[in-house]
């Protein structure tokens, strides 16, 4: 891979009305122009940036394969910051192959995955955390994912990062004058009370950045929701009913669910992942076995545990609470009455008053008949209980980036310890350093001496 190639690829889906090929590199406009002919009859060299020019793709046998247009960027203002071309012709199969075919047999090549980003990233363009958001924006299915992601893209999270990068570029250089110039009686420093509150304010960032990605990956990745429950309980039907669709077997028969049934949908902007699961009994299958010891790692995962209770069963409920309630600590419970369209009721008054000794929302509903489910719906989406997010929130969602962050701020935690404690500067300047490695490997920079040694003479004026 190199950046001196000229690469072309198809950048939409095949097979819809209209298709668009891409092309960026230093021939990406005389591979273009070997191919195509505007009507204008001027050539593709004499046309300013930012222009669309119509004309036709021409075979070597002169043959012409469609009527285009073309879009013509120019170096260093494109999305790669190369010379760039996009050619929009009809979505043919045919006509899309036929002119990758002709570029390539005019000295292009066909792109990586990720390339036409990945360049962007090299030519200063992005950096590294917006780069990676436009994977997560072309994948986002929800409004609230769309917002996250085009604030990412757009710079949100790296000028936060950046803001945070001056104050420990602030922090290290006191730090380095410190210890360069201390024996300078004349040289005024700040005291250790100073460089104590710039590294708790350092410490408050990074410490909200990194406890947003519990918020962030719930958007991202959809709210885990398990539905348990004894055999025949109705959790199969409640996925059938929330998805509208037929996903999960429903029968009378008692473990017909043996492994996890995953699908996800979308509550009032927010997505679940809902996770039926094998139905909790005693049991001498061997499958069936497996079944229920993967709905207990299900319900470990989740962080809203929905327990469906077949309000007609007579089912011991005090050994249920036993066997289940350990796997429901830290979670979000929701009780669920199934069955409720053949409850009368006294039946409801006890069921209820068997599951009061149990904080968590109760509601009784029918998955078979649909009542209900509204509630349910509007209860999930309380419970998850997910800030509203907008555009400018600074919210992380990449793993990645979290573990960054955390590094980040077991460094920073050190530095704190180390002021406390009055340590030397050396081993303070240490930690701070790590700290800003760490950051760094969010957005793909590094901090040099030289960056320090230019901020202390910036800032302090040391020496005439």
């Amino acid at each position: 891979m190199s950046q001196q190639d000229t690469i072309c690829a198809i950048a939409t889906a095949q097979g819809g009305a209209i298709g668009v090929i891409r092309i960026s590199g230093p021939q990406a406009i005389a591979a273009t122009t070997s191919i195509f002919q505007p009507v204008s009859g001027k050539s593709l060299n004499q046309y300013a940036a930012y222009k669309q020019i119509f004309g036709k793709i021409y075979s070597p046998e002169g043959e012409i394969i469609d009527e285009v247009l073309v879009s013509l960027f120019r170096a260093p203002h494109s999305y790669t910051g190369e010379d760039s071309v996009e050619i929009s012709c009809h979505g043919s199969s045919y006509i899309l192959q036929k002119v990758i075919h002709l570029l390539i047999a005019n000295g292009c090549r066909l792109a990586e995955p990720g390339e036409y980003t990945q360049r962007a990233f090299l030519n200063g363009k992005m950096d590294l955390s917006q780069a990676e958001a436009v994977a997560d924006l072309i994948a986002s299915s929800s409004a609230a994912t769309h917002r996250l992601a085009m604030n990412q893209m757009r710079g949100g999270f790296s000028q936060e990062l950046s803001l945070l990068r001056d104050k420990l570029l602030h922090l290290t250089s006191l730090m380095e004058l410190e210890l360069d110039f201390s024996d300078h009686e004349e040289l005024e420093f700040a005291d250790r009370s100073e460089l104590t509150q710039i590294a708790n304010d350092i410490e408050k960032t990074v410490s909200r950045l990194a406890n947003s990605f519990s918020v962030g990956n719930a958007i991202k990745n959809g709210v885990p929701v398990a539905i348990i429950g004894e055999t025949n309980a109705g959790k199969s039907t409640l996925l059938n009913a929330l998805l509208n669709e037929e996903k999960a077997i429903v029968s009378d028969i008692h473990g017909t669910t043996r492994d996890v049934i995953e699908d996800t949908i979308n509550l009032h902007g927010i997505t679940f992942r809902f996770i039926d699961t094998a139905g909790i009994r005693q049991t001498t299958d061997v499958v069936e076995s497996i079944g229920i010891e993967r709905t207990y790692q299900k319900m470990e995962q989740a962080n809203i545990i929905l327990w469906m209770i077949d309000g007609t069963s007579q089912a011991d409920f005090e050994e249920l609470k036993t066997e289940i309630l350990p796997y429901c600590e830290g979670k979000q419970l929701i009780i669920l009455f199934n069955k409720a369209d053949k409850l009368t009721p006294e039946i409801r008054q006890i069921l209820s008053q068997s599951f009061s000794d149990i904080k968590a929302p109760k509601l009784f509903l029918s998955a078979k008949t649909r009542d209900g489910l509204d509630e349910l719906e509007t209860l999930l989406v309380k419970t998850a209980a997910l800030p509203e997010v907008s555009q400018n929130d600074v919210i992380v969602t990449n793993i990645r980036h979290y573990e960054a962050l955390s590094r980040a701020l077991d460094s920073i935690h050190r530095v704190q310890d180390g002021l406390q404690m009055q340590l030397s500067g050396d081993f303070v300047s240490q930690d701070l350093r790590e700290c800003l490695y760490h950051l760094a490997e969010i957005v793909g920079g590094e901090i040099g001496v030289e960056e320090v040694l230019g901020n202390i003479f910036k800032h302090f004026c040391i020496g005439k």
